[in-house]
């Protein structure tokens, strides 16, 4: 599988207690950080849960 880069451009202040959660889940606890995944169904699913507050780099 190919692997994404996820960037949070939005801060999670003011966000729900389970976006924040998968924030952590996906390891972006920062403003601007990007991390690295595999490109699964669950980490697609996370994403898709905060579209809103990533961005997605491929």
């Amino acid at each position: 599988m190919s692997t994404i880069k996820i960037k949070q451009t939005k801060s999670r202040i003011g966000a729900p207690a389970d976006q924040k959660r998968t924030l952590d889940a996906l390891g972006l606890r920062k403003m601007n950080r990007v991390v690295e995944h595999e490109e699964t169904p669950s980490i697609l699913g996370m994403v898709e849960k905060v579209k809103h507050l990533v961005t997605i780099i491929k």
